[in-house]
């Protein structure tokens, strides 16, 4: 099992940047595609971001394409996601989460992931 713990988030001008880390406990991370979803008030969580378990394969949401980007560092089990030129629609609870590696799909919807963080407040200012 995988335990998943997110930081980062905080308050931001819309045009800033926020880096977003999750750190990760469990011997299968290396083995896990990790992802990054978002749920804003009244709305239903949604994908932002995956990556492979490797690190050479990633996934973005039209919606942050050429603005967000995803990393992982497998020696420190961390996932970041580096998300820059914010704007207000931006703004949501982001969550971590993974899944085991028995393909090589990114999946794209939450219920395909196994494990989650308890999410980390992103609140961009226009």
């Amino acid at each position: 099992q995988v335990q998943l713990v997110e930081s980062g988030g905080g308050l931001v001008q819309a045009g800033g940047s926020l880096r977003l880390s999750c750190a990760a406990s469990g011997r299968t991370f290396s083995r896990s595609h990790m992802a990054w979803f978002r749920q804003a008030p009244g709305k239903e969580r949604e994908f932002v971001s995956a990556i492979n378990w490797i690190g050479d394969s990633t996934n973005y949401a039209d919606s942050v394409k050429g603005r967000f980007t995803i990393s992982r560092d497998n020696a420190k089990n961390t996932v970041t996601l580096q998300m820059n030129s914010l704007k207000a629609e931006d703004t949501a609870v982001y969550y971590c989460a993974g899944r085991r590696a028995l393909s090589t799909r990114l999946a794209v919807r939450a219920n395909e992931y196994d494990y989650w963080g308890q999410g980390t407040q992103v609140t961009v200012s226009s």
